[in-house]
């Protein structure tokens, strides 16, 4: 059987793909460790992403970017509109030095001082929509600045996207509003709109169940086939009850937005009805968490590279720096992962460090130090919060080469959680 020649570099060639990572960055002179984006590998999962979601627009999920020039440029492109952001105070640098002028928070917040900062605003005000769960989180609203001496704002309500089965007692999901059947959907927006100083303007609900857990993972079909079954069905059940209080809120005010959905459930959130955009986030940069999704498979647009200081043992090199790990249960799927030189692996006893990282296999014999060694992420936030900068790589006949050098949020002095 002829090899495929329809295959990107990243699948088709691995050694040409990361090795042109290396190749561009020493050309370009620059030190460890270094973050770097393959310009092709984005521009693909920037067009994967919009195939999946079906012409539903996609709201860029900026926790897992953390880079304002590439959340730009995304909501520059057809198919995208508005961001999903983690803070108010970056709810607000976003609205304003990024000019984008539709901008959710994904969460609740108590921060009085972010919040009288909104309220002090008025463009970022016209733009930002607070999340709220509890007649509690307006309360704080109205404690740090009165309706009386402030103007509207805008609020969405978090919709529990979780599935309860057996009377409750099993939660699949995560544990996110209390807000979760139509009636108490109704009952929170009517409050809402009975109450001076707010306007209920959407609703968000993220099935975490169904687009954050992987469902072809190596080794473990038994696994698989469960999280599969699982998904069909709290997909199915969410359905129902999203459109269900979705009509309800309806019913006493008019939405600009419904949101839902993540990287991993693009294609199952796209035939809710219900839903008007859908957030994404890690699916841009495609960390080696989702390699374990059966339904599509990103490009690993994203890879830091760290340098060899020493070599400890044979088939052994310590690289300095690694303990890029990604949030949620501890575990070694939230550790980085060495791509290249492929075949390298960590050390049981230290795994990734925070000052360095010993990798061991065949391949160590080859680096010398000076040498450098690759990565991918899991997801994609934690990444760029321990980097000021991202490489740009680009691609052409003639190799790989260094286009751009631009910040991250921390490049830019910001650090908001």
């Amino acid at each position: 059987m002829s090899p495929r020649t329809d295959l990107p570099t990243w699948e088709s060639d691995p050694a040409q793909y990361w090795t042109g990572f290396d190749d561009a960055v020493h050309a370009a002179g620059l030190d460890g460790p270094v973050l770097a984006l393959d310009r092709t590998a984005l521009r693909h999962n920037i067009a994967d992403l919009r195939a999946r979601a079906s012409g539903v627009p996609i709201r860029v999920a900026s926790k897992s970017l953390r880079v304002r020039s590439v959340i730009e440029t995304i909501l520059g492109l057809d198919g995208f509109a508005g961001a999903l952001a983690y803070d108010v105070d970056e709810a607000r640098w976003l609205a304003t030095a990024s000019d984008v002028t539709d901008v959710l928070l994904g969460y609740p917040s108590t921060r009085r001082g972010a919040i009288s900062r909104l309220l002090a605003d008025d463009v970022a005000l016209e733009r930002v929509t607070l999340l709220v769960d509890s007649v509690d989180q307006l309360d704080i609203v109205d404690a740090v600045c009165s309706p009386t001496r402030r103007p509207v704002v805008r609020v969405a309500i978090d919709l529990d996207a979780s599935t309860r089965l057996a009377g409750g007692r099993v939660h699949l999901g995560v544990r996110r509003s209390p807000v979760h059947d139509p009636s108490d959907a109704l009952a929170l927006a009517r409050h809402i709109t009975g109450r001076a100083g707010f306007r209920l303007v959407g609703v968000m609900s993220y099935e975490a169940q169904i687009a954050g857990l992987p469902d072809r993972v190596d080794g473990k079909p038994l696994r698989n086939t469960v999280i599969r079954l699982m998904q069909q069905r709290s997909m199915g059940e969410l359905r129902a009850r999203r459109s269900a209080a979705v009509a309800a809120i309806r019913s006493v005010t008019d939405l600009e937005f419904v949101n839902g959905g993540g990287t991993g459930s693009l294609e199952a959130t796209s035939r809710d009805g219900s839903v008007t955009d859908i957030a994404a986030g890690s699916g841009f940069f495609g960390g080696h968490l989702f390699d374990g999704y059966g339904h599509f498979r990103p490009a690993p647009a994203m890879a830091f590279g760290l340098d060899v200081v020493r070599r400890p043992a044979p088939g052994m090199v310590t690289c300095a720096g690694g303990g890029w790990i990604a949030s949620g249960p501890p575990g070694t799927d939230r550790l980085p992962k060495p791509v290249w030189p492929a075949g390298l692996r960590y050390v049981g006893t230290e795994a990734a460090g925070e000052v360095q990282t010993p990798v061991r296999g065949d391949a160590a014999d080859g680096l010398s130090v000076g040498d450098r060694v690759w990565f991918r992420h899991t997801k994609s936030g934690e990444v760029c919060e321990r980097a000021t900068t991202v490489v740009v790589i680009d691609r052409d006949q003639s190799g790989a080469r260094v286009v751009d050098v631009v910040p991250t949020y921390r490049g830019e002095g910001k650090c908001f959680l």
